[in-house]
């Protein structure tokens, strides 16, 4: 028994030494898989920018719907918060604002105008009143704005 059990293992360490070393076709392309429920897709973080600047977020494991559509458990809308921290009290409603941007449409991207130099922009995920998940549903980038148009 113990030499099957070896020679079985030797054949998964081959094939898999076999399957790394395929090119995958020839594609250029590449997926980006992130376990992180809540993740800016763009820009990407240090990344030098032109105002106005898109930046996009996808989430896994919960579902964008608009604020009109109320509280519902793993549903919500995205909110942006440019250069300040995330709030201290996850109960309250997040604040509206230059610094607070809620995107209560149920969207996925926003367009932000931004002054050239360094900025941190926080997305945090909130249910329909607002009020982020606790923990915090959240991912952060900074960016180097260099040119407003």
């Amino acid at each position: 028994m113990k030499i099957i059990s070896k020679v079985l293992m030797l054949m998964v360490v081959v094939a898999f030494i076999g399957c790394a070393g395929q090119s995958g076709g020839g594609s250029t392309a590449s997926v980006v898989s992130s376990s992180k429920a809540l993740s800016i897709t763009s820009p990407a973080t240090l990344s030098n920018v032109s105002s106005p600047l898109q930046v996009c977020m996808a989430t896994n494991g919960y579902t964008v719907e608009p604020a009109k559509n109320g509280v519902n458990a793993g549903k919500g809308h995205h909110h942006l918060l440019i250069d300040v921290p995330l709030p201290w009290n996850l109960s309250k409603p997040i604040g509206k604002d230059g610094n607070h941007v809620h995107m209560g449409d149920g969207s996925k991207c926003k367009t932000l105008e931004l002054a050239k130099g360094q900025h941190t922009i926080r997305a945090l995920f909130a249910q329909g009143n607002h009020v982020p998940y606790n923990p915090a549903v959240s991912d952060g980038i900074t960016v180097f704005v260099t040119h407003v148009k």
